[in-house]
């Protein structure tokens, strides 16, 4: 099945079937193949619009093509959570998710944190996490026995996805052109250890749906998929311009203004709703508030967070997030339960003191 025969059909309108969509990722791993043809196909699939089907189609090739990582079958018999976003949302707040991971894991949630180095920010999750002395390379070996012995593992995206080396000079020529493709939002759905529990964000209200959807289908048990809203008006913070009347939202849970939540449990059904934040003790705050910096800033604003000396908007955020990520690894019965139980553990010492056990060989 050639390429470009692909191309065509998207180019009509139509969907790709699971094995059209496995022939097209042979197709994209294939060096031998023009980078330009890998291109043409990506941005063909991106302006038709991915569907449910060829997202998830995608997902399954890609996590069957990643590399394994050998849980022991009691590690495997627990909630395993990731908290994660896309990125994409351009709005260069501090590592909110990573930070949120790290108060999970205090409670005693099992966390296989998925991430990268930063495509679309100063700071991904690779790059904070390794300034706060997290190993990023672990073999898989050894980082199944840190989810069992320590309950936290990360695992960088390129050592566990050796395919995406072919496709990247693909993605490039993509991103010169000017067009976002497939990939922009899959990296969250790849993770290596298949977790169980997600809380996902994405960097536009129409996506959350259909993400969740992919979510249900690939066996995540429970799950939360967010996207928060930005005040449009609000100048940014001191240097940098207004938050463009296009870019209104992050991939997190806002304390801003409202999120758009679709969400699915095992003993309940799939909604979707309106999440506010006016019932938690945020605090009055901006999008200037929540903006980060390189990684060794984002770094120690998350020790500050997790040690207690940050008190304000971006404690606020983690919190909220955290209390979120609780939620739907099953830690507590309500989100208010959740944002309680993170206070606790920031001012027993426990947060701080997971990461210190955390960074330790």
């Amino acid at each position: 099945m050639q390429l470009p025969n692909l191309t065509a059909q998207l180019e009509a309108g139509t969907d790709l079937s699971e094995t059209q969509v496995a022939a097209a990722l042979d197709a994209l791993v294939n060096d031998a193949l023009a980078v330009a043809q890998k291109a043409d196909f990506l941005a063909a699939l991106a302006r038709k619009g991915e569907s449910i089907a060829e997202i998830t189609a995608f997902a399954r090739q890609l996590r069957e093509r990643a590399v394994a990582v050998p849980l022991d079958p009691r590690t495997r018999t627990r909630e395993i959570l990731d908290v994660v976003g896309t990125g994409g949302d351009r709005l260069n707040t501090f590592n909110i998710s990573s930070t949120a991971a790290l108060l999970c894991a205090a409670a005693g949630v099992t966390v296989a944190k998925h991430g990268n180095r930063a495509a679309t920010s100063a700071s991904g999750s690779a790059d904070v996490l390794e300034s706060l002395g997290i190993n990023l390379h672990l073999a898989p070996a050894a980082a199944a026995a840190r989810l069992h012995e320590r309950g936290f593992a990360f695992l960088f995206a390129p050592n566990y996805h050796p395919t995406f080396q072919h496709i990247g000079p693909a993605r490039k020529l993509c991103a010169e052109r000017g067009q976002r493709t497939i990939f922009n939002f899959l990296g969250p759905l790849l993770n290596p250890v298949r977790p169980t529990a997600m809380l996902l964000g994405v960097p536009r209200p129409d996506m959350c749906e259909p993400i969740a959807h992919v979510l249900q289908s690939l066996g995540v048990r429970r799950a939360m998929v967010v996207c928060g809203a930005v005040p449009p008006a609000e100048p940014g913070a001191a240097g940098q311009p207004a938050v463009p009347a296009s870019v209104r939202h992050l991939d997190e849970l806002s304390t801003l203004g409202e999120s758009t939540v679709a969400e699915f449990y095992q003993e309940r059904g799939f909604a979707v709703s309106t999440f506010s934040p006016a019932d938690f003790p945020v605090q009055p705050a901006r999008l200037s508030d929540l903006v980060g910096g390189d990684k060794l800033a984002n770094a120690e604003t998350a020790r500050c967070i997790l040690r207690g000396d940050e008190r304000g908007p971006k404690r606020d955020a983690v919190l909220l997030n955290a209390a979120a990520a609780l939620f739907v690894a099953g830690r507590c019965r309500t989100m208010a339960e959740g944002w309680e139980l993170g206070e606790t553990l920031i001012a027993d010492g426990r947060a701080i003191a997971k990461l210190t056990e955390l960074i330790q060989p």
